[in-house]
């Protein structure tokens, strides 16, 4: 009777995995729908990145105009904090939406985050108390609603259109991949501080709170611009065939994973520290080295950080180029050995760097753009291709949740250390972690080489029947969704049962 039941169950899964026909009507709808999807999720995923890179460094300009309303209630602990809820808010909500999006989908997790985002935006631009030390805490819980959103924007879109790209177009994955995600997301600083600058001069150059309430409202026009597209996108088949909806084992995952954590996630940290308090403070840092005697102070930080902005974007196009040709970890190395051949060279000789202002903009330039080429490029897209589909939002929102929390710290101590150390060592430090970031990349980073995603969910899957685990991979109507057409039926993958049997 065991005998009978085990055979039908083998020829029901090789059935399962036979080929359709491709004249079949309902799997021609459905590839097409799925193609579709797939086109859609890899170009939607950066409109709402893009939202971490407005929002982060929208503070920049922001900070500087707080700074001149509210000379007395702005205070560097206020500035801290109003700039460090961002962070705080995605910290959690990469972990939080991490674990979401593998249990419930990437698309639920993808809709969940734009509405975030939209909402703390609406809040931020509405920022009011019956004083203004109330303003600025209303202030503080929008951006870290936004943050949230923001945060599991990594996990979710990044996640999506790693799967989605590995789906469409296998062999340029990596370079797609970055250029929907760290591009995007690089792309918000510029474009932060250009809508500044255009509403800010709209103004006449005052009526500072009709600025920074205007910029914090267009912002919510980011995500909201391809919420449709979002809300009609599909899972994607590595999604359907690898996902893991209960008991998940994640002593096993970290047996097996623990190496490329300590790698994705202590590069990430590091990263952060350094790219997001001199992002973050980089109008700050501009200010105080253009001439007391210059006019307009405000527009004319914001024109240096434009440039800035736009310098750091080179590196992102050349990360994308190099990633398949030098190799994700190579290319990593390269980028964090420019924070250290940067950051000395604006650290030891600052004092006189500085009065040259476009020199000094052009050598920070320089250096954050090669956080773009190495780390910025890199983290996520190792992150997406190193972990298996069915934890793989888990381990990638985990890994960016350690790299915020760098971010944090490193924001926190920016000031202090420029206060104790003097303003070169906040340039110096960065050095110092870039010597950091190329040991722990050559440790603990594995060197992949762009293989197939679904080679990756086998490997993990042979490891986890191996070690005892017998739970279900897959969702639970994947079969119907074959019988349908909605997916390829040749790809379903089979109960552990009958892999061990077959063993």
């Amino acid at each position: 009777m065991a005998a009978n039941e085990s055979d039908e169950v083998k020829n029901g899964a090789i059935q399962a995995m036979e080929p359709q026909d491709p004249e079949a009507p309902s799997a021609e709808v459905s590839g097409k729908r799925q193609s579709l999807s797939d086109i859609f999720t890899i170009f939607a995923s950066g409109a709402a990145l893009v939202s971490d890179g407005y929002f982060n460094n929208l503070m920049t300009m922001v900070n500087v105009i707080l700074s001149e309303e509210y000379p007395k209630q702005y205070t560097a602990s206020v500035k801290t904090r109003v700039s460090n809820a961002l962070l705080v808010g995605e910290i959690f909500g990469q972990v939080v939406v991490g674990l979401t999006c593998d249990y419930l989908g990437r698309k639920f997790a993808i809709i969940l985050t734009t509405l975030m985002i939209v909402l703390g935006g609406i809040l931020a631009t509405a920022s009011s108390g019956k004083t203004i030390e109330g303003m600025f805490w209303m202030m503080t819980v929008a951006r870290g609603i936004i943050g949230f959103g923001a945060g599991g924007e990594y996990p979710a879109s990044s996640t999506s259109a790693s799967e989605a790209a590995n789906q469409h177009t296998l062999k340029s994955r990596g370079p797609i991949f970055i250029l929907v995600t760290n591009l995007p997301l690089s792309f918000g600083t510029p474009l932060a501080v250009s809508i500044f600058l255009i509403v800010f001069s709209a103004c006449h150059q005052s009526h500072y709170s009709t600025v920074w309430r205007v910029c914090f409202g267009l912002g919510c026009l980011l995500p909201l611009s391809v919420f449709y597209f979002r809300v009609r996108m599909l899972n994607s088949v590595l999604y359907r065939r690898g996902a893991i909806k209960r008991n998940v084992p994640y002593k096993l995952v970290l047996r097996y994973y623990w190496k490329n954590l300590i790698g994705t996630c202590g590069a990430w940290f590091l990263y952060d520290f350094v790219t997001f308090p001199n992002g973050v403070f980089s109008g700050t840092i501009i200010a105080s080295v253009i001439p007391s005697t210059t006019k307009d102070v405000i527009t004319k930080t914001g024109e240096w950080n434009l440039l800035l902005g736009a310098l750091a974007l080179p590196g992102v196009f050349l990360g994308a180029y190099l990633c398949d040709r030098l190799g994700r970890k190579n290319t990593m190395m390269l980028g964090f050995s420019g924070y250290l051949v940067f950051g000395l060279i604006i650290g030891l000789s600052y004092d006189k760097i500085t009065k040259i202002v476009p020199l000094f903009v052009v050598f920070y330039g320089l250096m954050q753009s090669s956080g773009n080429l190495g780390p910025g490029d890199m983290l996520g897209l190792i992150s997406s291709e190193t972990y298996a589909t069915s934890v793989r939002g888990t381990c990638y929102g985990l890994s960016a949740a350690i790299g915020k929390t760098g971010a944090a710290i490193g924001t926190q101590a920016f000031t202090p250390i420029q206060l104790h150390l003097g303003k070169r060592w906040t340039f110096i430090v960065a050095a110092i972690v870039g010597v950091v970031g190329v040991l722990v990349t050559y440790f603990f980073v594995e060197n992949l080489n762009g293989e197939d995603l679904a080679e990756r969910d086998k490997k993990f899957r042979t490891y986890l029947v191996e070690n005892g685990w017998d739970g279900e991979m897959g969702e639970d109507d994947l079969q119907a969704l074959a019988d349908d057409g909605q997916v390829p039926a040749e790809g379903i993958v089979v109960p552990n049962k009958v892999l061990a049997e077959k063993k």
